[in-house]
């Protein structure tokens, strides 16, 4: 493998500095935004280099399940500032972590204990990054498939609440929006698997290949990854959107959009 010198690495920044000023001087106003990002995926990377080596030389599975738990719930409250009207107060951040647990978790133990099979099986050279791929994906996902939802709840009250007074259930009412919800979270990781190996070469294989492993190897890895990633995701925001539709009614069945931020 050909190692990246620090000179490498800022001469890949100038790019950025390059696209800053571009928007900058178009008045785009992103670069600000963009350059808080670049300074953010320096250091955030970089001290999760210095937490990985420190966890490879442990592999105690108590360090292994802070580490997830601390990117659980990190990735709960991303999923709750990407949605323009979220459920208010902690059923936005609950729902959203609750699912990502419940499909991330399940799919990466599901695969560590009878696909790869390593040794031990949570073994953090896989269960971090496998668990990291998860949880992204399916994050994108449940953010997608409940924002959804919730701005098509606030768009049609009018429908559903015609649709309540007909004498349909909450679950009929709203059976249309959940299935229109489900297809939006699931777009994004159906549009990376359709276009897999032709229109893009995936990240997880590339950098395998730049790091020397042999082509066919880095392939199969990726489909594994690219099938535990829709595994994942799937439910994650078939989950999501179903205790979202849920809160969205009183135990009259009653539509409550007063629940939302």
């Amino acid at each position: 493998m050909i190692s990246l010198t620090p000179l490498d690495l800022v001469l890949a920044a100038t790019l950025l500095v390059a696209l800053a000023t571009v928007s900058y001087l178009s008045q785009l106003g992103i670069h600000k935004q963009l350059l808080v990002a670049s300074v953010r995926t320096t250091v955030q990377l970089l001290l999760v280099g210095v937490v990985l080596r420190a966890l490879f030389a442990t592999s105690h599975i108590g360090w292994v399940a802070l580490v997830g738990l601390v990117m659980l719930v990190v990735a709960g409250r991303e999923v709750l500032a990407r949605q323009r009207r979220g459920l208010a107060g902690l059923w936005g951040f609950s729902v959203g972590a609750l699912s990502m647990f419940v499909s991330s978790f399940s799919v990466a133990v599901f695969a560590l204990l009878l696909v790869i099979d390593a040794a031990p099986w949570y073994q953090p050279q896989y269960a971090i990054p496998l668990l990291g791929m998860l949880l992204g994906n399916t994050m994108n996902g449940v953010a997608l498939g409940m924002g959804r939802l919730t701005e098509a709840s606030h768009q049609e009250r009018g429908t559903i609440e015609g649709r309540l007074l007909l004498g349909q259930t909450r679950v009929e009412a709203t059976s249309h929006l959940r299935l229109d919800a489900i297809r939006t979270g699931m777009v994004p990781i159906m549009n990376a698997m359709a276009a897999a190996g032709i229109v893009s070469l995936p990240g997880m294989m590339t950098g395998q290949i730049l790091a020397g492993s042999p082509p066919v190897e880095a392939i199969k890895y990726q489909i594994l990854i690219m099938f535990l990633i829709a595994s994942g995701t799937g439910f994650g925001v078939v989950v999501s959107v179903g205790l979202t539709a849920r809160r969205l009614f009183d135990e009259r069945e009653r539509l409550r959009l007063d629940r939302l931020r």
